[in-house]
């Protein structure tokens, strides 16, 4: 049996928590317009002062269950010089599921908030 010790059980919770809410991240960060994955991993780590990081093998996962969904398309730019980017777009359908998704946080968020505050 591995011990697990409380910054190993801590990683863990935020690890699961944030598993659990990637595709919100995602379509919440594509709102305002298409991206590219780095640019998305920059945004995230931007707008959370960093404690929201993702690394690509975690982001083109997600990127790709959003597409086969129907919730982003996509579209290929080759600059003139560099690398092929590919940037993703939120759908109709995939700003119907950001805000399906947002109610559903909001909601949990406010009930674990509700919870946290009352004494056992």
């Amino acid at each position: 049996m591995v011990a697990v010790t409380r910054g190993d059980e801590r990683r863990s919770i935020e690890r699961e928590l944030k598993r659990g809410s990637l595709e919100l991240i995602v379509l919440h960060l594509l709102s305002p317009g298409e991206a590219y994955g780095y640019e998305i991993v920059s945004k995230l780590t931007e707008q959370t002062n960093g404690s929201l990081e993702v690394t690509d093998g975690t982001l083109y996962p997600v990127l790709y269950r959003l597409e086969r969904a129907g919730y982003v398309a996509v579209r290929w730019e080759t600059p003139e010089r560099g690398v092929p980017r590919k940037y993703y777009q939120l759908t109709d359908e995939g700003r119907d599921e950001l805000t399906r998704l947002r109610d559903e946080w909001t909601t949990f968020a406010k009930a674990m908030t509700r919870l946290l505050k009352q004494t056992p």
